[in-house]
């Protein structure tokens, strides 16, 4: 964490019911990457160390209380009178507080630590300005607000499309919402905007025009990319964030040296951590928690989650791999294989077909296909040990609790409910029944029956 010379608090707009959504989950609580739009947003103010931190509610409050938890202070705007008012609403929480002021908004989530920083930092520039105001530079800038600045990113006036002339419209420094100011400066601003407007809103950009109108210099600085301060409103939206960020997840694990075979089918979490020289196969998922040591390969159709894979180790393809899952190195989990809550000591081996949970199973283990830990009987769920180098025959049943002992041999279809001692062969299946002759004759009334049946 990289703290800012100066304190500085964030208000972080929450507030909408984000109707375009059509969810019962808050708009900003649903997940990019497996996490959530705010807590992506979060991460990055936290990265600055905020003296404080207040999350505007009003629709659906209850679940971004849930969600933030004792993280940051929580300010009730209701009714919604526009993102002027949602600001105004946290003056309260920051009370006594001298500090500059960040204002952002939980459904753009990608704003980094680094513009944040350049934000604050600009307002203590020599020409000490009332308020810093974020801009971005899309392709095509539509009917968003324009920001029209002079050569040194001194604001002349914001002004909205609707209200812009010709000139005025073919400024492509758009108004980003976002803002920075002192936070005497801020709610001073704000006390004087009025909701004079279509909509009879408080507009929180209304508060650049009126430092500049009191003779007071305001700033822009610019986003390195549109994608930065993209908001999102809607499901398609959301998807286009997803995409945009796995893109970027994708070329980072490539230029940090994994090869992704198909990089468009590979799906990484925010958290997941990838080493050197792993081999990535086509259509791989990950879900949160999983860290990958170098030279690993995961073949294709596997999904991952919650598991450590140490070097060497090989996974796939059609595997699972499920939260608690640990695989030292050297170990290999192969094709159809589903692993939960267990770890497979170094060069132990599950090649096939075969469940393994609530299990640990010791370095140069074999396991067979078919093998299954029965670890739940209904109420509780039981672990099964399995030492070094021992052999389980395929489709052998493991009942928990239960222990095989190092080198021991568990021969193929057996059910095991005790203990199996170190070195020991367990057998447990029911006496062959031989009927020498038995399967021809069946064979032959069979086959009379059926030529009778025809007649």
């Amino acid at each position: 964490m990289t703290t800012t010379t100066t304190p500085f608090a964030a208000i972080i707009l929450a507030a909408g019911k984000g109707t375009r959504m059509k969810s019962d989950t808050h708009k900003v609580l649903h997940p990019i990457a497996g996490r959530a739009m705010l807590d992506h947003l979060l991460a990055s103010v936290e990265e600055l160390g905020p003296e404080r931190l207040a999350v505007v509610v009003g629709a659906g409050r209850e679940q971004i209380e849930a969600a933030v938890g004792a993280r940051a202070a929580t300010c009730l705007q209701e009714p919604q009178l526009g993102t002027g008012h949602a600001v105004a609403q946290a003056e309260a929480a920051l009370a006594g507080f001298g500090g500059d002021v960040l204002v952002l908004y939980g459904d753009v989530p990608f704003v980094k630590a680094a513009t944040m920083r350049a934000m604050l930092e600009r307002l203590h520039g020599a020409d000490s300005p009332a308020a810093v105001v974020l801009g971005f530079e899309p392709a095509d800038p539509l009917a968003y607000g324009r920001v029209i600045a002079d050569d040194d990113g001194r604001i002349v006036k914001m002004v909205e499309y609707k209200d812009a002339d010709e000139g005025e419209r073919a400024t492509r420094l758009c108004n980003s919402g976002l803002i920075a100011a002192r936070a005497g400066d801020l709610f001073a601003l704000l006390a004087q905007v009025g909701n004079d407007n279509a909509q009879g809103e408080y507009y929180l950009p209304d508060i650049v025009n009126i430092a500049i109108a009191a003779g007071r210099t305001c700033a822009v600085i610019v986003a390195e990319t549109p994608d930065e301060v993209a908001g999102i409103n809607s499901r398609a939206e959301l998807a286009v964030a997803e995409a945009r960020w796995q893109a970027a997840r994708r070329n980072r694990a490539m230029d940090e040296g994994a090869t992704l075979i198909a990089p468009d089918t590979v799906f990484f979490s925010w958290d997941t951590q990838v080493g050197r020289d792993v081999t990535i196969e086509p259509n791989v998922f990950f879900g949160s928690g999983v860290a990958i040591a170098d030279n690993v390969l995961i073949r294709a159709n596997s999904h991952i989650e919650g598991a450590r894979l140490a070097s060497g180790v090989k996974v796939g393809p059609f595997a699972r791999l499920r939260p608690g899952t640990v695989l030292e190195e050297g170990s290999f989990v192969g094709n159809f294989v589903e692993v939960k809550n267990a770890v497979l000591g170094e060069g132990a081996k599950a090649s096939h077909l075969t469940y393994l949970g609530d299990a640990t199973i010791g370095a140069g283990a074999n396991i067979g296909a078919g093998t299954i830990t029965c670890n739940y009987d209904g109420y509780f769920k039981h672990k099964t040990v399995i030492g070094e180098r021992a052999f389980i025959g395929s489709n052998s049943a493991l009942v928990a609790p239960v222990t095989i002992g190092a080198d021991a041999i568990v021969a193929a279809g057996s059910t095991v409910s005790r203990d199996v001692a170190e070195g020991e062969l367990r057998m447990v299946r029911a006496e062959q029944l031989v009927k020498p002759g038995w399967a021809d004759r069946f064979h032959d009334a069979m086959k009379k029956k059926k030529a009778a049946e025809k007649k």
